[in-house]
């Protein structure tokens, strides 16, 4: 075929998929929902006071400094200190609280999955009952119920807290996991000559990483963020987590933005490393499960 009879043939265009680009220009005005904020979160803690109250407000400060920064993770400087006390107030919480629900949540859901018992479903869904009220409904009752077993101003009142209200979530998903594990493997073991233990501790268990691991993430994050607990149960400074110990720059008369702002970015840092870190076990759990079928 010539040139010319290649050229004179109808060129077919692709159509057009607008529904691709719909959501496309979707993902990006959230993406810049979710950005700009954070970049003006960022941008406000190297300012100084006098340009963070400028108005009309600068984009980028004429003369940016690390200043705030560097009060908050210094120890010699007493807001510092108090910056790196409630920072690990809130490590030591959170971590704990992730480690037990882990401990507890695991085995749990195990059960529902693989055992079969009178009650098993209304049981499940009674677990499930509590997540269908807001936390504020049991302030008052959970806050006489730590008075009266001595843990207010404690750091165990925060941690069964937290397991109260993180332990539904973790064992509904850690059980749809464990559903997707063919029980033909711990049968196969259980031939074999291992115990149901061993079976579960060596076959379900590393299968089940993606989900044990996206779980600790849920519950790690719910306890760094909880403020309205922490700000109930807490009133003594020494034990106060970060949420509640970022106030440290709500004064009388002025706020120090900058301040608050370069606190909440390194309040930010760990849930951040966190994802980085574990981001292709959580993408993995969100996506397949446990395992392919």
């Amino acid at each position: 075929m010539s040139t010319a009879t290649q050229s004179s043939l109808p060129t077919t265009r692709k159509p057009i998929d607008w529904w691709r680009w719909a959501g496309r220009f979707t993902i990006l005005l959230l993406l810049i929902f979710t950005v700009l904020p954070m970049l003006w979160m960022v941008l406000t803690s190297i300012k100084s006071q006098f340009a963070a109250l400028q108005y009309p407000p600068q984009w980028w400060p004429a003369e940016p400094t690390l200043n705030n920064y560097w009060r908050l993770i210094n120890p010699a400087d007493s807001i510092g200190r108090e910056f790196l006390r409630y920072f690990w107030n809130s490590f030591y919480v959170s971590l704990i609280t992730t480690i037990l629900g882990v401990v507890v949540a695991v085995p749990a859901a195990y059960a529902f999955s693989r055992f079969r018992f009178p009650g098993r479903t209304f049981l499940f869904f009674t677990v499930l009952v509590r997540n269908m009220f807001p936390a504020v409904v049991f302030l008052m009752p959970l806050f006489l119920l730590m008075r009266w077993m001595g843990l207010v101003n404690t750091h165990g009142s925060l941690i069964l807290t937290y397991l109260t209200f993180g332990l539904p979530l973790s064992i509904w998903l850690l059980k749809g996991f464990f559903d997707n594990i063919p029980i033909q493997l711990e049968q196969a073991a259980r031939i074999d000559g291992a115990t149901r233990f061993q079976a579960f501790l060596l076959i379900v268990m590393p299968l089940s990483t993606p989900g044990i691991i996206a779980t600790s993430i849920f519950s790690f994050i719910g306890a760094w963020n909880e403020y309205v607990y922490a700000y109930t149960f807490l009133s003594k400074q020494e034990s106060m987590t970060l949420p509640v110990g970022i106030q440290r720059f709500f004064t009388e008369f002025a706020t120090d933005w900058p301040g608050l702002m370069a606190a909440t970015f390194l309040m930010s840092v760990p849930v951040v490393v966190l994802f980085l870190v574990l981001q292709k076990y959580f993408v993995r759990a969100l996506t397949e499960g446990a395992v392919k079928h």
